[in-house]
């Protein structure tokens, strides 16, 4: 190996990795030298493990640059090697076909007396021959890591059109070989875009010899008859029986390695860790911090403690344990896993399968739709044997896009039935957001209405469809429809009356839902719950709010519609536009309590605002209904208590209740309106209480800790303490299992074992309330220390014109400056233009005073909006980042316009 090449000096590149290696001659073949680089020279002790990465067409070992100094942090030796023809390697003129390609990186590794343990790192081609190295290596292979790549190719499928663009004959010498369109091509996928300089490293050894890029895309065995496709079919056949840990990151906005090769490596790789970054494309490294989740991912796969090789051997070739959980303190309520018998879900439709009493109503501009107990109970047991006749198996995924109602829960409760999983994306989150969940979740069937069969259509949604109603056979073969919910429904009943059984029930522990948190903090992310923890939920609000069989619970929130169902109680759905919490009027919510004889409600904070608006249009009966209400709850984001106590106006007698929690468990906490004035009062007298919004005591089962602040981030040791503000952790029998597809994100919020980490800001106080003070990605970092926004948004809101307020940081962290943006009553200055500072003479400047005032804290600067942003679910949670971002361009003199 001799060190000390002749590459020019390239940004994030030290000169000390680069290498130049000859492999000696085998048999006819003359000797091949190889460039790598080599991260040896930062390793201060014995290797851990060797990471062998090789990178794809047209690019270089550039692409593992910042691999290698974080690798060996970790005590890692990285070996990323130039593809022969490809980077700084030789160039011989020799056509190498991907055989040739694996075997002469085995003769590389033999030379340098690569021993194990190794784990192989690939990206685009690069990743096959990794693997194909792996499949022939397996006592040498310790794990694989796969960025963006593919082993197999469906031969009904197109290839992506850049591959077959260049591969077209009447451009691919020019487009490949003659010219370097192909690379800046390949480059330009890279979001952000690179730098001029980034740019230039990777087409830095391509200036002259470009043949090697050519025969890339000439060697991609794209249908059977491809002198590689054999050796492509072994590798991806080899691949399915590696049973060593593996890791899968992936950019979905990847024109090239499309979601379908995605899943045909988790086919192949099922026990594999999945990482999708949404946003990120193609150039995977380049757009997202690769090496670090490598890193943290070798960390948590193989332990330190576990890791004993004095021969450099590998270990045997099974997935290494995972790291050992902390146990939770002594007095933890919740059971581990398989501990204690679960109620399944679906159980309340076997024990009220003779029931007439009604089971789901709901009400539209049409009329009212209602199905008894005895009638959902054969609906769900025939539409789940229809499904299963029709291929649907337990574990699968079926993502429903139907409205809260009859079709939904009949839906749901049949794929829960099944052991199939449901991708409930619901319509809240925007079709964009939609879509994105949709695709990450990558369901195989989808049940919709019409609306959302279009929308599967037209945006490439994955899953075979199921139409919720009969449809006419053109607009049926439009849609690609293959079967409908009566059809299957019917089909069901005849299997049943044939004594076709149902398959046995899913596990406590399988998998059960995926649900999507709001994506009010960033892209909503799938939730993954078992069906032990959502019988937790469901028991858990049972618990709480002592909802049951005498229930009956009027669901004004989309998410939370089908929970009167999991309950015994009588589901109700107000008539509304489910997309919009917004749209509840209080004339709604009365009809649907009259629909019912309701005795619980259950509303956003955004919905409520509109009933309260809308309650001047009440009629006596509806009033009366409404007064009926015993149990009122407002959860999904915060709710000043000026606003709950205004319930009393529409629904005099009810209990108004704001539990606190999030999609990944809940409820949290619970508080009522006394006690909200009882904390209010304590502020000044009992430590802890105040600077924030008081959301009560945690929920039978559940616990809740603080782990401290330290310059804006949560690293302390978790605390039950009054007064100390930090990130909420919790722990409850209903949490969720992981995130989907999400490996680094789970990662992060499940690094103290067993327990949440919330991305919430907030502490406890003396008599044990919790008080939550804003998202941590929210905090606000100033010279003078950490500043929460809550409370100052609570500050200013207090100002008379004032009606809503985002505190948020300008500036780099550490230094930032405190803004306070407002949303005021337009009464407060007939002449105030949306996006102008109230700093401005003679706009409203009494209540620019008035809010500075009122805040504890420096204040830099207070703007004006005509209307503060918020989530699309909720249509509550104030969109900080996004009204930071925009306060930071106004105020350094970029164009105002509006968030």
């Amino acid at each position: 190996m001799s060190p000390g090449t002749d590459l020019p000096e390239l940004p994030g590149l030290d000169p000390r990795w680069s290498r130049r290696v000859t492999v000696p001659a085998t048999g006819e073949d003359p000797p091949v030298t190889w460039h790598l680089l080599d991260n040896a020279p930062d390793l201060t002790g014995e290797a851990r493990g060797t990471l062998l990465a090789v990178h794809g067409n047209p690019t270089w070992s550039y692409l593992w640059r910042s691999l290698l100094p974080a690798a060996a942090a970790a005590g890692w030796r990285v070996v990323a090697v130039d593809q022969l023809g490809m980077g700084w390697s030789q160039r011989d003129g020799r056509f190498r076909r991907l055989a040739d390609r694996v075997a002469e990186l085995g003769e590389l590794t033999d030379h340098l007396g690569l021993t194990g343990p190794v784990v192989t790192v690939g990206h685009d081609w690069g990743g096959v021959v990794s693997l194909g190295w792996a499949v022939a290596h397996p006592e040498l292979l310790a794990g694989v890591v796969l960025t963006n790549t593919a082993v197999h190719h469906d031969d009904d499928g197109e290839l992506p059109a850049l591959l077959r663009l260049a591969g077209n004959p009447s451009v691919h010498a020019w487009a490949t070989s003659g010219t370097r369109t192909f690379l800046r091509a390949t480059l330009a996928l890279a979001h952000p875009p690179l730098s001029r300089e980034v740019r230039a490293a990777y087409l830095a050894p391509y200036d002259e010899d470009r043949r090697a890029v050519a025969d890339f895309v000439a060697d991609i065995p794209a249908d059977p008859s491809h002198p590689s496709r054999p050796a492509l079919d072994a590798i991806a056949d080899g691949v399915a029986s590696l049973e060593v840990p593996a890791l899968v990151l992936w950019g979905p906005r990847d024109p090239i390695f499309q979601r379908r090769y995605l899943e045909d490596l988790l086919r192949r790789l099922p026990h594999a860790d999945v990482h999708r970054f949404e946003g990120a494309g193609h150039l995977l490294a380049e757009d997202v911090d690769v090496a670090g989740t490598v890193t943290r991912w070798l960390e948590s796969t193989f332990p330190a403690d576990s890791w004993i090789s004095p021969d450099g051997a590998a270990p045997a070739p099974t997935p290494l344990p995972a790291p050992a959980a902390t146990p939770l303190p002594a007095d933890s309520r919740i059971p581990p896993a398989g501990a204690a018998p679960v109620r399944p879900l679906a159980a309340v439709l076997d024990e009220r399968r003779d029931d007439d009493a009604p089971a789901v109503v709901a009400l539209h501009p049409g009329g009212t739709d209602t199905v008894t107990w005895r009638d959902l109970a054969t609906r769900v047991r025939h539409l789940a044997l229809g499904l299963h006749d029709a291929g649907v198996r337990p574990g699968q995924r079926v993502s429903l896009l139907v409205t809260p109602g009859v079709d939904l829960t009949t839906a749901l409760f049949a794929c829960l039935r099944l052991g199939a999983v449901a991708v409930i994306a619901d319509q809240g989150l925007g079709l964009r957001g939609m879509s994105r969940a949709i695709r990450g979740a990558s369901p195989d069937v989808v049940i919709g209405i019409d609306r959302g069969l279009v929308g599967a259509r037209l945006l490439s949604w994955p899953g075979r469809r199921v139409a919720v109603s009969e449809l006419p056979p053109a607009q049926a073969r439009a849609l690609g429809v293959t079967d409908t919910l009566p059809g299957l429904t019917a089909r069901g009943a005849e299997l049943e009356r044939a004594g076709t059984e149902l398959p046995p029930l899913p596990g406590p522990d399988d998998d059960a839902a995926i649900l999507f948190t709001s994506g009010s903090t960033g892209p909503a992310k799938g939730v993954v719950y078992t069906h032990r923890g959502l019988g937790g939920m469901r028991d858990t609000l049972a618990a709480t709010y002592g909802l049951g069989r005498e229930s009956s619970f009027v669901a004004g929130f989309a998410p939370f519609a089908l929970l009167g169902t999991a309950l015994g109680s009588l589901a109700v759905v107000p008539d509304m536009d489910v997309t919009s919490p917004a749209t509840l009027t209080a004339a709604a919510l009365a009809e649907a309590v009259r629909a019912s004889s309701a005795t619980a409600v259950f509303t956003s904070p955004s919905a409520l605002r509109n009933v309260l608006t809308t309650a001047g249009e009440l009629s006596a009966e509806q009033r009366e209904a409404l007064s009926g209400v015993g149990l009122f709850l407002s959860a999904g984001a915060p709710i000043p208590p000026e606003l709950l106590a205004r319930v009393a106006e529409v629904m005099p007698r009810a209990s108004a209740r704001t539990p606190y929690g999030m999609t990944e468990v809940l409820p949290v906490t619970d508080i009522d309106l006394e006690e909200i004035h009882r904390a209010l009062a304590d502020v000044g007298t009992v430590p802890g209480a105040g600077g924030g919004t008081c959301v009560g005591r945690p929920v039978p089962g559940t616990e809740v800790a603080i782990i401290p602040l330290d310059d804006g981030a949560a690293t302390g040791e978790p605390t039950d303490a009054p007064g100390v503000t930090g990130e909420i952790l919790v722990a409850a029998p209903h949490l969720k299992r992981t995130y989907d597809r999400l490996w680094a994100t789970q990662e992060v919020s499940a690094d103290h074992p067993g327990r949440h980490r919330t991305g919430d800001v907030g502490h406890l106080d003396a008599e044990g309330r919790l008080w939550v003070e804003g998202r941590l990605s929210h905090v606000v970092t100033a010279p003078g220390g950490v500043i929460t926004p809550v409370a100052v948004e609570h500050a200013a809101e207090r100002v008379p014109g004032v009606l809503r307020a985002a505190a948020v940081g300008v500036g780099p962290p550490g230094t930032q400056q405190l803004v306070v943006v407002l949303e005021t009553d337009p009464a407060v200055d007939r002449r105030a233009r949306a996006g102008a500072s109230l700093a401005t003479p003679g706009l409203a400047s009494a209540v620019r005073r008035a809010v500075a005032e009122a805040c504890d804290v420096p204040v830099a600067a207070v703007l004006r909006v005509r209307e503060l942003p918020t989530d699309v679910r909720h249509n509550a949670k104030i969109e900080r980042g996004r009204i930071g971002r925009w306060a930071e361009r106004a105020l350094a003199g970029g164009r105002m316009g509006e968030p």
